[in-house]
């Protein structure tokens, strides 16, 4: 009827964008067929830049067209730098002329009167240096032409995909080659883009990119993850960022705790706000178990966790993986006596735990001690068979002041409060878990596991993760309370109902091990 849209069908609409697909992927064949024939002929031109342009600006996720058109860049870049050189050293020679016939070597006495050839030339100098100066500034403009029609470009396809990794690894391509980039300008497009999505992480990794390059004071940043975190509490990335400048701005000289313990309170005391609101988010929870975690995992040197040395060979293993063991210098001393350890075998997969077979003279009434990369230890002597040994148990937690105690203990009994009401909340489970053992790992280690155990049938999806927490757990109490008893250090007895067997680098001062 007359003055009415026409409504489609079902069966009208789904034949209309069937064939709208088909006309879609023949013109995308038909242009990919041409880019790659241009590319094998090395037609790196402008008609190129124009077909990919065609295809990513409705699919930005072809990482080869996003390379040809490297290529092209690079190809264009090349030339006018080439053209700006020729034009330069044209300009030179040209000025090398206008010298020589500035300085005449003969001069006519009947032309004296005229005027020289030098100042004849000198407006036709100032004339080519002005030319000289609009040709180089006419090739730095076709340069920067250039590097804005790709971040142009990016820019088109980030709001088609704000996630595609090869939009935004093009644009940080393209800004590295460019010297005179705008970093301001990028930060303020990041501003923008955290306005359309606040929890981006492609943004926010974007983001520590250009503030680097920027030198935004890391103040600056903190106050901005700070009012994203105030909008939107449920903003993991944001407080992944916010991680990261911490430490920085508040360092803490023990290295115990990621940051000092009165920042660290005041961040407790803010993420404790964010995970009541919603208990059921992770953000938060995460950020708060950052903050319950210890710093030393920061540190890159070889800790040593335990040592053991026969006259025929020696053992020792490390607090953690340290591939590059071979590079440090390990040395037995006693006395005046020094004995290179040298060379070291790894024994395990996990490069922990290592093995040197060397003849070792070993006297029983000499003290021993052992250096490693410049940390020394003295060494015990093993009474079964006259071996020396060293061992330090992993620990479990970091000492606080009374202050940072008295937070802690509060933001436990919240969490046991919020546990009444909601009994199978798995984040206040583990964060209570982790905040008990923050306080006093002996007090509280049975009703840790408890709440493991517990967690174990709320979450099962994570039993395995729940199972390997409560061994590390339940091996770390038993190696703490391994040298005050009496079958030390001949005997360690595991504990029961472990699903693994953790720190078992650390056992290799015990003659037996017992289940």
């Amino acid at each position: 009827m007359h003055g009415r849209v026409k409504v489609r069908t079902t069966e009208e609409e789904r034949e209309r964008k069937k064939k709208e697909q088909v006309l879609k992927m023949r013109a995308y064949r038909a242009a990919m067929t041409r880019i790659q024939k241009k590319r094998s002929l090395g037609e790196l031109d402008d008609e190129m830049l124009g077909l990919t342009v065609q295809i990513l600006l409705r699919n930005p996720d072809i990482t080869t067209l996003w390379n040809i058109r490297r290529e092209c860049v690079l190809r264009k870049t090349a030339e006018l730098q080439m053209a700006m050189e020729k034009d330069e050293a044209r300009s030179k020679q040209e000025v090398g002329k206008e010298d020589e016939s500035d300085n005449p070597k003969v001069v006519k006495e009947d032309e004296s009167d005229k005027p020289k050839v030098g100042e004849q030339g000198d407006g036709d100098k100032k004339a080519g240096e002005q030319k000289e100066d609009g040709t180089k500034e006419i090739l730095a403009q076709q340069l920067q032409s250039i590097y804005k029609t790709e971040l142009d470009l990016t820019e088109q396809c980030l709001m088609v995909n704000p996630k595609s990794y090869n939009g935004w690894h093009h644009r940080c391509w393209t800004l590295e080659q460019n010297p005179q980039a705008d970093w301001q300008r990028e930060l303020q497009l990041c501003n923008k883009y955290l306005k359309y999505d606040e929890r981006n992480f492609h943004t926010w990794d974007y983001r520590r990119y250009v503030s680097d390059k920027a030198s935004v004071p890391a103040e600056q940043e903190l106050d901005f993850c700070t009012e994203k975190i105030k909008v939107n509490f449920s903003n993991y990335s944001s407080w992944h960022h916010r991680s990261l400048l911490l430490p920085k701005l508040y360092p803490n000289e023990q290295q115990d705790r990621p940051m000092s313990e009165h920042k660290l309170k005041e961040e407790l005391e803010m993420v404790l706000t964010a995970a009541f609101t919603d208990p059921n988010d992770s953000s938060a929870w995460f950020y708060q178990r950052w903050l319950l975690g210890s710093g030393a995992h920061t540190e890159q040197k070889a800790t040593v966790a335990a040592f053991r040395c026969w006259p025929h060979k020696a053992q020792l293993s490390l607090k953690r993986s340290h591939p590059e063991l071979a590079q440090l210098t390990v040395q037995l001393i006693s006395g005046q006596k020094t004995l290179q350890l040298q060379p070291w075998t790894s024994v395990n997969s996990e490069k922990n735990q290592w093995q040197c077979e060397q003849a070792i003279e070993i006297d029983p009434s000499q003290d021993y001690f052992l250096d490693v990369a410049g940390q020394r230890m003295q060494l015990a002597v093993q009474p079964s068979d006259q071996s020396l040994y060293y061992f330090v148990p992993p620990h479990a937690t970091s000492s606080c002041s009374k202050e940072l105690l008295a937070e802690l203990q509060t933001q436990l009994q919240s969490c046991l409060d919020l546990l009444e009401y909601e009994p199978d909340s798995k984040w206040t489970l583990l964060t209570s878990a982790l905040l008990m053992r923050a306080i006093d790992v002996s007090s509280y280690h049975e009703q840790s596991l408890t709440h493991l155990a517990k967690l174990e049938q709320v979450d099962a999806l994570r039993q395995g993760y729940y199972q390997d927490l409560s061994a590390r757990w339940t091996m770390e109490m038993a190696l703490a309370k391994w040298p005050t008893s009496s079958s030390y250090p001949q005997l360690f007895e595991l504990p029961t109902k472990m699903s693994r067997m953790p720190y078992a680098q650390y056992l290799i001062v015990a003659d037996k091990i017992s289940s």
